[in-house]
Protein backbone atom coordinates (compact mmCIF):
# COMPACT_ATOMS: atom_id res chain seq x y z
CA UNK A 1 0.00 0.00 0.00
CA UNK A 2 1.27 3.62 -0.52
CA UNK A 3 1.82 6.04 2.05
CA UNK A 4 -0.56 8.69 2.76
CA UNK A 5 0.25 12.63 3.19
CA UNK A 6 -1.97 14.66 5.11
CA UNK A 7 -2.33 16.64 2.40
CA UNK A 8 -4.28 13.90 0.64
CA UNK A 9 -6.40 13.05 3.56
CA UNK A 10 -10.25 14.32 3.30
CA UNK A 11 -10.88 17.07 5.79
CA UNK A 12 -13.11 14.83 7.70
CA UNK A 13 -10.54 13.65 9.80
CA UNK A 14 -8.78 16.97 10.07
CA UNK A 15 -12.23 18.05 12.25
CA UNK A 16 -14.00 16.78 15.17
CA UNK A 17 -15.67 14.25 13.36
CA UNK A 18 -15.36 11.82 10.45
CA UNK A 19 -18.17 13.84 8.82
CA UNK A 20 -17.87 11.97 5.92
CA UNK A 21 -17.98 8.57 6.92
CA UNK A 22 -21.39 6.48 6.29
CA UNK A 23 -22.04 2.62 7.57
CA UNK A 24 -24.65 0.15 6.93
CA UNK A 25 -24.34 -2.22 9.55
CA UNK A 26 -26.83 -5.85 9.39
CA UNK A 27 -26.97 -8.06 12.22
CA UNK A 28 -29.29 -10.87 10.80
CA UNK A 29 -29.80 -11.83 14.36
CA UNK A 30 -33.28 -13.24 14.41
CA UNK A 31 -34.82 -15.43 11.00
CA UNK A 32 -38.03 -16.23 10.17
CA UNK A 33 -37.62 -19.65 10.91
CA UNK A 34 -36.31 -19.31 14.08
CA UNK A 35 -33.65 -22.82 13.75
CA UNK A 36 -31.32 -20.47 11.63
CA UNK A 37 -31.48 -17.44 14.09
CA UNK A 38 -27.69 -16.12 15.49
CA UNK A 39 -28.20 -13.58 17.98
CA UNK A 40 -24.79 -12.71 18.17
CA UNK A 41 -24.68 -10.82 15.22
CA UNK A 42 -26.66 -7.77 16.53
CA UNK A 43 -24.51 -8.03 19.49
CA UNK A 44 -21.71 -7.53 16.68
CA UNK A 45 -22.93 -4.60 14.90
CA UNK A 46 -24.50 -2.92 17.92
CA UNK A 47 -20.61 -2.70 19.16
CA UNK A 48 -19.65 -1.94 15.54
CA UNK A 49 -22.22 0.89 16.28
CA UNK A 50 -21.10 2.33 19.56
CA UNK A 51 -17.14 2.28 18.60
CA UNK A 52 -18.00 4.23 14.97
CA UNK A 53 -20.03 6.75 16.63
CA UNK A 54 -18.00 7.80 19.86
CA UNK A 55 -16.87 11.07 19.57
CA UNK A 56 -13.95 10.06 21.36
CA UNK A 57 -13.39 7.36 19.45
CA UNK A 58 -13.88 6.54 15.72
CA UNK A 59 -16.30 10.18 15.50
CA UNK A 60 -18.61 9.12 13.18
CA UNK A 61 -21.54 11.60 13.02
CA UNK A 62 -24.48 9.49 15.36
CA UNK A 63 -27.66 10.63 12.95
CA UNK A 64 -29.80 8.71 10.26
CA UNK A 65 -27.78 10.57 8.05
CA UNK A 66 -24.84 9.08 8.64
CA UNK A 67 -25.32 5.06 9.90
CA UNK A 68 -28.01 3.13 9.37
CA UNK A 69 -28.44 0.05 11.36
CA UNK A 70 -30.85 -3.23 10.41
CA UNK A 71 -30.56 -6.00 13.12
CA UNK A 72 -33.34 -8.96 13.60
CA UNK A 73 -36.57 -8.62 11.54
CA UNK A 74 -35.43 -5.24 10.54
CA UNK A 75 -33.33 -7.53 8.36
CA UNK A 76 -35.39 -8.19 5.01
CA UNK A 77 -34.27 -8.55 1.83
CA UNK A 78 -35.33 -5.72 0.60
CA UNK A 79 -34.45 -3.71 3.58
CA UNK A 80 -30.74 -4.69 2.60
CA UNK A 81 -31.22 -2.95 -0.95
CA UNK A 82 -32.80 -0.31 0.37
CA UNK A 83 -30.05 0.47 2.67
CA UNK A 84 -27.39 -0.02 -0.61
CA UNK A 85 -29.51 2.15 -2.32
CA UNK A 86 -29.01 4.97 0.58
CA UNK A 87 -25.29 4.26 0.58
CA UNK A 88 -25.21 5.07 -3.21
CA UNK A 89 -27.06 8.41 -3.02
CA UNK A 90 -24.69 9.59 0.09
CA UNK A 91 -21.95 8.45 -2.27
CA UNK A 92 -23.06 10.67 -5.30
CA UNK A 93 -23.69 14.06 -3.01
CA UNK A 94 -20.42 13.17 -1.10
CA UNK A 95 -17.52 13.54 -3.26
CA UNK A 96 -15.43 12.28 0.27
CA UNK A 97 -17.17 9.82 1.19
CA UNK A 98 -16.20 6.70 3.09
CA UNK A 99 -18.53 4.12 2.55
CA UNK A 100 -18.90 0.86 5.32
CA UNK A 101 -21.13 -2.15 4.64
CA UNK A 102 -21.04 -4.54 7.62
CA UNK A 103 -22.67 -8.11 7.46
CA UNK A 104 -22.31 -10.38 10.16
CA UNK A 105 -25.58 -13.66 9.60
CA UNK A 106 -25.29 -16.93 8.02
CA UNK A 107 -23.98 -17.39 4.94
CA UNK A 108 -24.03 -20.87 2.53
CA UNK A 109 -22.86 -22.20 -0.97
CA UNK A 110 -25.58 -23.92 -3.40
CA UNK A 111 -23.11 -26.67 -4.97
CA UNK A 112 -26.07 -27.33 -7.81
CA UNK A 113 -25.83 -23.34 -8.89
CA UNK A 114 -21.91 -22.77 -7.64
CA UNK A 115 -23.83 -20.05 -6.22
CA UNK A 116 -22.98 -18.27 -2.90
CA UNK A 117 -26.16 -16.62 -0.67
CA UNK A 118 -26.39 -14.19 2.43
CA UNK A 119 -29.19 -15.76 4.44
CA UNK A 120 -31.34 -12.67 5.64
CA UNK A 121 -34.55 -12.61 7.90
CA UNK A 122 -37.09 -13.07 5.62
CA UNK A 123 -35.08 -15.88 3.63
CA UNK A 124 -36.93 -19.27 2.73
CA UNK A 125 -35.15 -22.49 3.78
CA UNK A 126 -37.03 -24.19 0.88
CA UNK A 127 -36.20 -21.96 -1.61
CA UNK A 128 -33.04 -20.21 -0.81
CA UNK A 129 -32.02 -19.58 -4.41
CA UNK A 130 -35.45 -17.47 -4.77
CA UNK A 131 -35.83 -15.82 -1.01
CA UNK A 132 -31.71 -15.45 0.03
CA UNK A 133 -29.74 -12.67 -0.91
CA UNK A 134 -27.42 -13.62 -3.66
CA UNK A 135 -23.58 -12.76 -3.94
CA UNK A 136 -24.59 -11.55 -7.40
CA UNK A 137 -27.36 -9.53 -6.13
CA UNK A 138 -24.88 -8.33 -3.65
CA UNK A 139 -22.35 -7.21 -5.58
CA UNK A 140 -24.19 -5.52 -8.47
CA UNK A 141 -25.90 -3.04 -5.61
CA UNK A 142 -22.26 -2.68 -4.06
CA UNK A 143 -20.77 -1.34 -7.78
CA UNK A 144 -23.49 0.92 -8.03
CA UNK A 145 -21.72 3.07 -4.84
CA UNK A 146 -19.66 5.06 -6.49
CA UNK A 147 -17.34 5.96 -3.54
CA UNK A 148 -13.81 6.45 -3.26
CA UNK A 149 -13.15 4.51 -0.44
CA UNK A 150 -15.25 1.68 0.29
CA UNK A 151 -14.82 -1.04 2.63
CA UNK A 152 -17.07 -4.24 2.66
CA UNK A 153 -16.76 -6.91 5.88
CA UNK A 154 -18.52 -9.94 5.67
CA UNK A 155 -18.68 -11.86 9.03
CA UNK A 156 -21.02 -15.08 6.95
CA UNK A 157 -19.98 -17.98 8.31
CA UNK A 158 -20.66 -18.61 12.10
CA UNK A 159 -21.33 -22.70 11.11
CA UNK A 160 -20.79 -23.53 14.86
CA UNK A 161 -24.27 -21.47 15.54
CA UNK A 162 -25.86 -23.61 12.13
CA UNK A 163 -24.61 -26.37 13.63
CA UNK A 164 -26.37 -26.16 16.63
CA UNK A 165 -29.76 -25.33 14.99
CA UNK A 166 -32.60 -27.97 15.07
CA UNK A 167 -32.48 -28.35 11.24
CA UNK A 168 -30.20 -28.30 8.80
CA UNK A 169 -29.79 -26.49 5.07
CA UNK A 170 -30.73 -28.59 2.10
CA UNK A 171 -28.79 -31.24 1.10
CA UNK A 172 -26.86 -29.06 -2.11
CA UNK A 173 -25.91 -25.96 0.21
CA UNK A 174 -22.59 -25.69 2.70
CA UNK A 175 -22.55 -23.03 5.46
CA UNK A 176 -19.15 -21.64 4.20
CA UNK A 177 -16.89 -18.56 4.09
CA UNK A 178 -17.44 -16.24 1.30
CA UNK A 179 -15.67 -18.00 -1.56
CA UNK A 180 -12.39 -16.08 -3.06
CA UNK A 181 -14.34 -15.81 -6.68
CA UNK A 182 -17.02 -14.00 -4.89
CA UNK A 183 -14.58 -11.23 -2.66
CA UNK A 184 -12.75 -10.84 -6.51
CA UNK A 185 -15.89 -9.52 -7.86
CA UNK A 186 -16.62 -7.21 -4.62
CA UNK A 187 -13.09 -5.63 -5.12
CA UNK A 188 -13.31 -4.53 -8.59
CA UNK A 189 -12.97 -1.01 -9.31
CA UNK A 190 -10.53 1.61 -7.62
CA UNK A 191 -10.72 2.49 -3.82
CA UNK A 192 -12.41 -0.63 -2.91
CA UNK A 193 -11.19 -3.05 0.11
CA UNK A 194 -12.96 -6.60 1.17
CA UNK A 195 -12.84 -8.19 4.77
CA UNK A 196 -13.87 -11.74 5.22
CA UNK A 197 -13.55 -13.33 9.11
CA UNK A 198 -12.54 -16.73 7.89
CA UNK A 199 -11.48 -18.43 4.85
CA UNK A 200 -12.75 -21.74 3.09
CA UNK A 201 -14.78 -24.33 5.61
CA UNK A 202 -13.34 -22.37 8.94
CA UNK A 203 -15.79 -21.70 11.62
CA UNK A 204 -16.06 -18.06 12.11
CA UNK A 205 -16.07 -18.41 15.89
CA UNK A 206 -18.13 -16.37 18.74
CA UNK A 207 -16.50 -15.48 22.09
CA UNK A 208 -16.65 -17.98 24.82
CA UNK A 209 -18.75 -15.36 26.85
CA UNK A 210 -20.82 -15.19 23.94
CA UNK A 211 -20.32 -11.32 24.01
CA UNK A 212 -19.61 -11.20 19.99
CA UNK A 213 -17.64 -12.89 17.51
CA UNK A 214 -13.90 -13.37 18.07
CA UNK A 215 -13.54 -11.46 14.68
CA UNK A 216 -15.66 -8.69 15.45
CA UNK A 217 -14.27 -8.33 18.93
CA UNK A 218 -10.73 -7.71 17.52
CA UNK A 219 -12.08 -5.36 14.92
CA UNK A 220 -13.03 -3.09 17.91
CA UNK A 221 -9.76 -3.34 19.20
CA UNK A 222 -8.17 -1.87 16.16
CA UNK A 223 -10.87 0.99 15.40
CA UNK A 224 -10.03 1.65 19.22
CA UNK A 225 -6.16 1.84 18.19
CA UNK A 226 -4.79 -1.44 19.17
CA UNK A 227 -2.41 -0.94 16.02
CA UNK A 228 -1.50 2.69 15.90
CA UNK A 229 1.59 4.19 16.97
CA UNK A 230 1.85 7.34 19.30
CA UNK A 231 0.98 10.75 17.29
CA UNK A 232 -1.17 8.55 15.02
CA UNK A 233 -4.57 10.92 14.58
CA UNK A 234 -6.57 8.28 12.33
CA UNK A 235 -7.19 4.38 11.86
CA UNK A 236 -6.13 3.41 8.19
CA UNK A 237 -6.91 0.04 6.81
CA UNK A 238 -3.52 -1.12 7.06
CA UNK A 239 -3.85 -0.97 10.71
CA UNK A 240 -6.67 -3.14 11.05
CA UNK A 241 -5.66 -5.62 9.09
CA UNK A 242 -2.17 -5.83 10.82
CA UNK A 243 -4.64 -6.34 14.19
CA UNK A 244 -6.84 -9.11 12.31
CA UNK A 245 -4.33 -10.79 11.13
CA UNK A 246 -2.33 -11.33 14.22
CA UNK A 247 -5.03 -11.57 16.98
CA UNK A 248 -7.72 -13.79 15.25
CA UNK A 249 -6.05 -16.55 14.67
CA UNK A 250 -4.18 -16.28 18.23
CA UNK A 251 -7.75 -16.31 19.62
CA UNK A 252 -9.43 -18.90 17.64
CA UNK A 253 -6.11 -21.04 18.58
CA UNK A 254 -6.10 -20.31 22.22
CA UNK A 255 -9.96 -19.72 22.91
CA UNK A 256 -11.38 -22.92 20.82
CA UNK A 257 -8.58 -24.85 19.22
CA UNK A 258 -9.17 -24.07 16.06
CA UNK A 259 -8.12 -22.47 13.09
CA UNK A 260 -9.99 -18.97 11.84
CA UNK A 261 -7.66 -17.03 9.02
CA UNK A 262 -9.15 -13.52 8.40
CA UNK A 263 -8.77 -12.45 4.96
CA UNK A 264 -8.36 -8.87 3.30
CA UNK A 265 -8.54 -8.01 -0.72
CA UNK A 266 -7.28 -4.49 -1.79
CA UNK A 267 -7.10 -2.89 -4.96
CA UNK A 268 -6.53 0.65 -3.61
CA UNK A 269 -3.73 2.64 -1.46
CA UNK A 270 -4.01 2.83 2.21
CA UNK A 271 -6.71 5.04 3.42
CA UNK A 272 -7.94 6.29 6.70
CA UNK A 273 -11.15 4.57 7.85
CA UNK A 274 -11.98 6.46 11.33
CA UNK A 275 -10.92 8.87 13.49
CA UNK A 276 -8.07 7.72 16.40
CA UNK A 277 -9.93 8.51 19.97
CA UNK A 278 -11.86 11.63 18.14
CA UNK A 279 -8.94 12.77 16.17
CA UNK A 280 -6.42 13.23 19.28
CA UNK A 281 -5.01 10.47 18.87
CA UNK A 282 -2.36 8.22 21.05
CA UNK A 283 -0.28 11.18 23.06
CA UNK A 284 3.22 11.21 22.14
CA UNK A 285 4.21 10.47 25.71
CA UNK A 286 3.12 6.74 25.58
CA UNK A 287 6.25 4.41 25.52
CA UNK A 288 6.13 3.12 22.13
CA UNK A 289 7.09 -0.14 24.41
CA UNK A 290 3.38 -0.31 25.77
CA UNK A 291 1.94 -0.29 22.32
CA UNK A 292 1.08 -3.23 20.21
CA UNK A 293 3.61 -3.52 17.84
CA UNK A 294 2.75 -3.34 14.09
CA UNK A 295 3.60 -6.34 12.44
CA UNK A 296 5.90 -6.47 9.65
CA UNK A 297 4.59 -8.06 6.11
CA UNK A 298 6.30 -11.08 6.43
CA UNK A 299 5.52 -11.57 10.18
CA UNK A 300 1.49 -11.40 8.96
CA UNK A 301 2.43 -13.61 6.23
CA UNK A 302 4.45 -16.79 8.00
CA UNK A 303 2.04 -18.00 9.48
CA UNK A 304 -0.95 -17.51 7.07
CA UNK A 305 1.09 -19.15 4.60
CA UNK A 306 1.62 -22.30 7.19
CA UNK A 307 -1.99 -22.29 8.02
CA UNK A 308 -2.85 -22.19 4.21
CA UNK A 309 -0.42 -25.10 3.41
CA UNK A 310 -1.65 -27.51 6.02
CA UNK A 311 -5.06 -27.07 4.84
CA UNK A 312 -4.18 -27.52 1.27
CA UNK A 313 -2.26 -30.93 2.49
CA UNK A 314 -5.94 -32.14 3.79
CA UNK A 315 -8.04 -31.34 0.92
CA UNK A 316 -5.82 -32.74 -1.64
CA UNK A 317 -5.67 -36.30 1.14
CA UNK A 318 -9.41 -35.51 0.65
CA UNK A 319 -9.19 -35.24 -3.08
CA UNK A 320 -7.10 -38.23 -3.72
CA UNK A 321 -10.06 -40.45 -2.10
CA UNK A 322 -11.63 -39.53 -5.33
CA UNK A 323 -11.64 -40.43 -8.49
CA UNK A 324 -11.05 -37.39 -11.29
CA UNK A 325 -14.67 -37.32 -12.42
CA UNK A 326 -15.96 -38.39 -9.08
CA UNK A 327 -14.60 -35.52 -7.14
CA UNK A 328 -17.69 -33.41 -5.50
CA UNK A 329 -17.83 -29.78 -7.00
CA UNK A 330 -17.33 -27.99 -4.07
CA UNK A 331 -14.15 -29.88 -3.11
CA UNK A 332 -12.89 -29.02 -6.47
CA UNK A 333 -13.62 -25.37 -6.14
CA UNK A 334 -12.24 -25.44 -2.37
CA UNK A 335 -9.08 -27.13 -3.90
CA UNK A 336 -8.34 -24.60 -6.58
CA UNK A 337 -8.80 -21.62 -4.38
CA UNK A 338 -6.92 -23.14 -1.73
CA UNK A 339 -3.90 -23.37 -3.84
CA UNK A 340 -4.10 -20.39 -5.15
CA UNK A 341 -4.31 -18.57 -1.86
CA UNK A 342 -1.10 -21.10 -0.98
CA UNK A 343 0.79 -19.56 -4.42
CA UNK A 344 -0.46 -15.67 -3.83
CA UNK A 345 1.12 -15.83 -0.25
CA UNK A 346 4.45 -17.57 -1.00
CA UNK A 347 4.58 -14.72 -3.56
CA UNK A 348 3.69 -12.14 -1.24
CA UNK A 349 6.79 -13.87 1.13
CA UNK A 350 9.13 -13.91 -1.70
CA UNK A 351 8.94 -10.34 -2.10
CA UNK A 352 8.60 -9.08 1.66
CA UNK A 353 12.31 -11.42 2.14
Amino acid sequence: MKNITPSSLPCAIMSNHFTHGYALLIGVGTTAESRYSLPVTVKDVQALKTVLTDPNLCAYLDDSEHIRLLQNQQTTRSAIFDGLTWLKEKAAADKDATIVVFYSGHGCFDLSSQCYYLLQHDFNSTDIANTALSAQEFTQALRQIQAKRLWVVIDSCHAEGMATSKGELPADFIATALPKGVVDALKQGEGRAVFTSSRGNQVSWIRPDGTMSLYTYHLIEALRGAANQPGDSKVMLSNLMNHLGKTVPESARTQRQAEQTPFFDTAMEDFPIAMLRGGKGLPNSIPVADLPRVMSNQEVVTPALAMARRSLAILEEQAAGFGKLQMPGHLRIELEEKRQEVANLEARLQKSE
